[in-house]
């Protein structure tokens, strides 16, 4: 089954304007999916992926026979298991000035983005793909959520579907197999993660004190990174949990959101925000299999916000934007914080996640702040569990989640 993923109009619209279109994402979160349901369209290009051991070996020992095997127009899949090939297609690049004539799909980038960027600059349109949102599985267009552009949405949401959906999280293949059991799937998950992606490219030695991070960090998803806490609990040094990390965050696990920066803010708290960009994974690694169980728990708020920040980020990458430039969050030292900002066209779109149906007008107590702020101010949201769009002044609103 195919479920109709959105990045498809960026990918067909990056190939008509690059020789090299790059997709990159975490494991299994349908890239290859993806790449050979539009080379459907286009029966002249080849499939060849560097997971099978003789072909990788190939392509690393003799790149350019490779590419005269497996000739443009060509999906590649697994590219940073041969960062050879890169200055070579660079060359047949050169030579034959086409566009969409490679395709290439990466899941480890934290070595990858640096060979690309010195070998096919200009020449190479990059995209960012996670596992599906609400929007695709729904068969909805996936348009980049802002407070201003939501006029009228009815929800019939309930709170414990909500956690259902958290709990079992959206990769491909689970929503695609309703049979699969959640724990099994991220059980295998986890390992190949760690077998395939880190294993081979990082110097991890206790493979345990890794598995051991990765849950802390679950632990810890929608709060403020503070690594020395986790370099303690894990018991490794700062650095160490600072470059696992960059690993999360570079192969698509984890996202980052940072804070706000302004010249005229003082005190402002300068840590980013994590999130996991699968719900289902984050439960998995905090040992959550009960949806009913983690809806009453403390960390019920954490892993609400967690879903509804994933599945903004989810919605601006799907069209192509990078998200580093739009969104942010603000506290200081006095606590006051808003969830999340969205900065579009010199403008800042607040926005507050409450799990309540009626957060009330209590829920907007910190969007005062944004009067000191130099930018200009737009309209603001509270994204909730209510069933319909509320005014709740002249400038912000209650939006269901379902909106997003």
């Amino acid at each position: 089954m195919y479920i109709y993923r959105h990045l498809e109009k960026r990918v067909k619209y990056m190939a008509d304007h690059f020789p090299v279109v790059l997709v990159s994402g975490a494991r299994q979160v349908g890239k290859t999916t993806l790449l050979k349901k539009i080379a459907e369209g286009k029966k002249d290009i080849q499939y060849v992926t560097l997971d099978h051991p003789r072909i990788r070996q190939l392509a690393k020992e003799d790149p350019e026979l490779f590419l005269q095997q497996y000739s443009a127009p060509v999906i590649i899949d697994e590219i940073q298991y041969a960062p050879e090939l890169l200055p070579f297609i660079k060359i047949k690049v050169d030579e034959n000035r086409q566009n969409g004539s490679f395709y290439l799909t990466g899941s480890q980038m934290f070595h990858m983005m640096k060979n690309v960027s010195e070998s096919l600059t200009g020449r190479v349109g990059i995209l960012s793909m996670f596992s599906l949102s609400r929007a695709e599985t729904e068969g909805r267009e996936n348009i980049p959520f802002l407070p201003a552009n939501v006029k009228d949405t009815v929800s019939d949401d309930n709170i414990s579907d909500i956690f259902e959906r958290i709990l079992r999280g959206s990769m491909p293949q689970l929503l695609c197999d309703p049979e699969l059991d959640a724990e099994d799937y991220y059980g295998s998950y986890v390992q190949t993660y760690i077998e395939r992606d880190i294993r081979n490219l990082v110097n991890i030695k206790d493979e345990g004190k890794f598995t051991k991070f990765i849950s802390c960090v679950a632990a810890r998803t929608s709060q403020e990174v503070n690594l020395a806490d986790i370099a303690k609990d894990v018991e490794i040094d700062r650095k160490t949990a600072d470059n696992w990390l960059s690993i999360l965050v570079t192969s698509g696990i984890v996202v980052l959101v940072h804070p706000y920066s302004g010249n005229t803010i003082k005190r402002i708290i300068k840590r980013p925000k994590m999130y996991f960009m699968d719900t289902g994974l984050a439960c998995y690694l905090s040992m959550w299999n009960n949806a009913r169980a983690l809806e009453l728990s403390a960390m019920a708020g954490a892993m609400f916000e967690n879903y509804v920040v994933s599945e903004i980020i989810k919605g601006y990458a799907n069209n192509g934007i990078d998200v580093r430039s739009r969104l942010t969050y603000y506290r200081d030292n006095n606590g006051k914080e808003i969830d999340l900002m969205i900065i579009e066209n010199g403008k800042i779109y607040p926005v507050e996640i409450k799990m309540s149906a009626d957060p009330g007008k209590k829920a907007l107590k910190n969007f005062l702040i944004l009067d000191s702020l130099p930018e200009e101010t737009g309209e603001g949201a509270v994204l909730c569990m209510s069933s319909v769009v509320i005014p709740l002044d002249e400038k912000n609103k209650l939006i269901p989640i379902k909106a997003i």
